[in-house]
């Protein structure tokens, strides 16, 4: 599918200055003790320009004075002996294919290349991204290249090609809206083995195990994010991960988790009675949260500005928990709801252009999450599903998972003993 990145490298090239370069690093995986490292996950943006998940990895991107655009990719050398232990690395002919690119290097070229182009050519301007929400992390390869540039080249201007990622990477194209839709059947098949298997005295990481066995048979390289599996209190916790209660009797099960398709996301919740039926304080205050979320996706499309969904869930929580005593103002629905109902849906589970001032436009994609956490009722509830903005509304790409009370508690009441 090199069509696809294909035309993601145009997109950027056209948004480039006369006289500049693209630089985008692979990443590698960080060591987590000893000779055992993490899994590898490529950056995202480099993914996104090139469609390989290999490490180790360099890609450039040049526009010339005349505005002609040309990339190159850098490649790691064959050696045998990684090669017996680790596998071989990219070769020119996969890389070309995967990604469309025609031109490429070694690793051990890249530096001499570079400096060659601010001396002999009109390269004035870098693009690199840096992205950094921390001053304690430790630098990307991309500020550390940043770092060399000011101290080597002081003459070459330095731009964050971020906010220019977060922009093309807002609308997506039908290639990545089908990988969407593959990662949200999946997940839809997970949650009714979740249904299937629930039980009182289930430990959650049991429950857990289920997914992640879904994931893995689908081919999935892994999951969105780390699973919520949390019960009773526990769903009161917004990130809560230990997965590692029992749950009881009367709990709901509160279930936050995606599979991942070729590195695009789905992240979806749910809420679940572990005994199969819903108690009538229960199903009160799931409803109410199943009519944010439906409130919130009948105000989706173009035009909206997406601030005003969580806007929007305010106001109607506003009226619905002091109709049933929970709240006497507005400005108790915090002690209950602490969260937006949004964010945006892509490369990453949380992913880049998030604002509340956009402008919804067709071919976005977010998540709609409200919920209620009522951590003196033991109980924490959240539905979210992932919409597609269109042309005249929007699409609800996991609508096809259940959660209204009447089909979880159908669902449930028909697995066998």
């Amino acid at each position: 599918m090199s069509e696809l990145y294909v035309a993601n490298r145009k997109n950027f090239g056209d948004a480039m200055e006369n006289g500049s370069m693209l630089v985008v690093f692979a990443g590698t995986a960080p060591v987590k003790r000893g000779d055992e490292f993490y899994p590898f996950a490529p950056q995202r943006n480099f993914y996104y320009m090139t469609g390989i998940d290999r490490q180790n990895l360099v890609f450039v991107q040049y526009k010339d004075a005349g505005g002609e655009v040309k990339c190159r990719l850098y490649l790691e050398r064959y050696d045998e002996h990684v090669a017996k232990w680790d596998g071989a690395a990219l070769n020119k002919e996969t890389a070309k294919e995967i990604s469309g690119i025609e031109d490429f290097a070694y690793i051990d070229e890249l530096n001499g290349h570079i400096a060659s182009a601010f001396l002999r050519t009109k390269i004035h301007t870098v693009y690199l991204d840096m992205e950094n929400r921390s001053l304690t992390v430790p630098n990307t390869p991309e500020l550390d290249f940043a770092k060399l540039l000011r101290e080597k080249f002081p003459m070459v201007r330095l731009e964050n090609a971020f906010p220019m990622f977060a922009t093309l990477r807002l609308i997506k194209s039908d290639v990545e809206i089908e990988y969407l839709r593959k990662a949200a059947q999946i997940t839809g098949e997970g949650f009714e083995v979740l249904l299937r298997n629930a039980k009182p005295g289930i430990a959650e990481y049991e429950l857990e195990a289920h997914l992640d066995y879904i994931y893995r048979k689908n081919g999935c390289s892994d999951r969105a994010f780390r699973t919520i599996m949390a019960s009773g209190k526990n769903a009161c916790v917004l990130h809560y991960s230990d997965n590692n209660c029992t749950i009881g009797p009367d709990d709901l099960v509160l279930v936050d988790f995606g599979a991942q398709w070729k590195w695009y996301s789905a992240d979806v919740s749910r809420t679940f009675p572990a005994n199969g039926k819903f108690n009538d304080r229960q199903k009160t205050l799931y409803n109410i949260v199943l009519g944010a979320l439906e409130l919130v996706i009948d105000m989706i499309k173009p035009g909206v500005v997406f601030g005003t969904l969580n806007e929007a869930v305010l106001a109607y929580y506003e009226k619905e928990l002091a109709a049933i005593g929970l709240i006497s103002g507005k400005n108790d629905i915090v002690k209950y709801y602490f969260h937006g109902v949004s964010h945006m849906l892509g490369l990453e589970t949380h992913d880049v252009g998030s604002d509340k001032d956009l402008v919804l436009a067709p071919g976005m994609v977010f998540t709609v999450e409200p919920g209620l956490y009522i951590a003196e009722e033991g109980i924490g509830i959240r539905i979210e599903d992932d919409v597609l903005v269109t042309t005249d509304g929007c699409e609800n790409l996991t609508g096809h998972i259940i959660k209204s009370v009447d089909d979880i508690e159908r669902f449930m009441a028909a697995v066998p003993c």
